[in-house]
């Protein structure tokens, strides 16, 4: 996970990793984007979420600095919680989220990673599909020209080389040339406790607007920022909750009976 705020853990995203020692004075702005990565065009902030442009970056920024508390905890603005935009819940309308397509680029995985992620892509999707009125939808006639600008499809899942992340994806609200889910190579080898399936029931929280659930006060450490809405009470064996972040699941990240009922709250 890479750290931009003060209060994020260092490490790969999803791996087990030590807690950063807390500061005490939050960062200034010029400090804030000197600690942002960069790839592709856009920031990636909280670990695997895309900030597109720099206003949206600032937006993180003054979040952060009207959720700075002296015991470094940001508070919460009410009681699994939803992204916020705009003072509305970043979420897919109740026909969209029926329809969420995506392609899988062969080219960039080869045949048997390939495989791999079109199986774990199926069994992720289908946790959330089980239990949310949402519907995810390969199509698997763009898998063979699948980037970002396949506009036939909600989002593209493709390959990265990049070692700051296993997995990383976006929230509703990004615009279609960065609703990619990226899944570095690192991802394909020894990820124990984790699967695949693991990381992408995670990442596909993202896509349909789940924040970190260790953002909010009670997880004590790597606060993000106050930018969303709480669905049910705090929840530490979340799958949107990394176990290093005081998180309580020990093994692969799977959906919780709170987990559920958020999706269904957000998504009835």
């Amino acid at each position: 996970m890479r750290t931009i705020a003060l209060r994020l853990c260092v490490g790969l995203a999803l791996a087990v990793a030590a807690c950063a020692e807390e500061e005490q004075q939050p960062l200034s702005w010029q400090e804030f984007q000197d600690q942002a990565y960069q790839e592709e065009g856009v920031w990636v902030v909280n670990g695997d979420e895309p900030a597109e442009t720099i206003d949206q970056l600032a937006d993180h920024y003054r979040a952060y600095l009207d959720s700075f508390s002296l015991d470094g905890i940001g508070s919460t603005q009410q009681e699994l919680i939803v992204n916020r935009v705009g003072g509305r819940d970043d979420k897919w309308s109740a026909s969209a989220a029926q329809n969420i397509t995506y392609c899988v680029s062969r080219s960039s995985f080869g045949t048997s990673r390939y495989n791999t992620v079109v199986s774990a892509m199926n069994s992720a999707s289908g946790a959330w599909e089980s239990t949310a009125r949402v519907n995810f939808v390969h199509n698997s006639s763009q898998d063979g020209n699948c980037t970002r600008s396949t506009s036939s499809v909600v989002f593209n899942v493709r390959q990265t080389s990049s070692q700051q992340f296993l997995a990383r994806a976006f929230f509703p609200s990004s615009s279609r040339r960065n609703r990619n889910v990226l899944i570095s190579t690192s991802a394909f080898g020894n990820i124990s406790p984790y699967t695949m399936t693991g990381i992408l029931r995670h990442e596909l929280g993202h896509t349909l607007g789940f924040r970190h659930e260790h953002t909010r006060p009670e997880a004590g450490t790597c606060f993000e920022n106050n930018s969303w809405r709480a669905l049910t009470a705090y929840d530490a064996g979340s799958v949107m909750h990394y176990p290093q972040c005081n998180g309580t699941n020990r093994g692969d990240l799977v959906l919780t009976t709170l987990d559920r009922n958020g999706a269904r709250a957000l998504y009835p």
